[in-house]
């Protein structure tokens, strides 16, 4: 979380993942959590409202900035899954921080293979302005396990099981079928996370003994800014264990 350098971050999060997995790393939590992780000086972060348009679809600055925008999201997602460890390991089972470690590392793996990709269309991350709107939610959420759950892989990362089918799509018909493999790569992974955030969504609710969808709807109406909105990807997230007695009373 104090890394600032993405180097820096990446390799520490490769280096906590084995050293947890080793039995190195004790599973005690004395370190408070900071109330935002370091930055680098790049990217540029903007409001949404303020980001450039893309350019024309296809064409090759469209595809870095496609490109920019998933590995800062990637970025961010290393965080976000070591905070969520920090902030409430001591409170939930040792298979949870199991679960979340493996996340941080497949996070970690995801930004490496989108800025190795910018770098060979001649970019790198940083290059582009980003929107800081993942910390946002995450700040929201800090008080509570099941609503960093709830907003995070189940409304956030959720999205992207929506989304990256049609990018995947797109960059193939733009002919980049290496950036289209390494978004489905990034893909499967992701109903993964889903799931890991479905499965202790599911055992918090049941630990406080409420239903499960109905927490959800209650969490997502208090915690998150946007809308959970159509089209959904109800495959991928039948997978991931989040059926739609989970979103479709929100869904419009």
């Amino acid at each position: 979380m104090l890394c600032a350098d993405p180097g820096a971050k990446l390799m520490t999060a490769r280096a906590v993942a084995r050293g947890w997995r080793a039995g190195r790393i004790a599973h005690q939590f004395d370190c408070a959590m900071p109330d935002r992780p370091a930055r680098p000086a790049t990217p540029e972060l903007l409001p949404p409202s303020r980001m450039p348009r893309r350019g024309k679809g296809g064409s090759l600055r469209s595809r870095i900035h496609m490109l920019h925008a998933l590995a800062h999201i990637e970025f961010v997602a290393i965080d976000l899954a070591f905070d969520l460890i920090g902030r409430f390991g001591a409170e939930m089972p040792r298979d949870f921080v199991d679960d979340w470690i493996a996340v941080g590392a497949d996070e970690a793996m995801h930004f490496a293979v989108l800025n190795r990709r910018l770098r060979a269309l001649g970019s790198q991350y940083g290059a582009c302005p980003a929107h800081d709107g993942l910390w946002q939610a995450a700040s929201e959420t800090a008080g509570d396990v099941t609503a960093r759950l709830a907003i995070v892989p189940m409304v956030l990362e959720a999205r992207a099981l929506d989304i990256t089918p049609l990018t995947i799509e797109r960059f193939a018909q733009a002919d980049d079928a290496m950036s289209a493999r390494i978004l489905t790569r990034i893909l499967r992974d992701e109903v993964n996370h889903v799931s890991a955030g479905t499965k202790w969504f599911k055992f918090a609710a049941n630990r406080i003994g409420v239903s499960a969808p109905n927490h959800w709807q209650m969490l997502v109406n208090r915690h998150f800014r946007g809308s959970v909105k159509p089209p959904f990807n109800d495959s991928a997230r039948d997978e991931a264990g989040l059926t739609r007695e989970y979103y479709a009373a929100l869904a419009y």
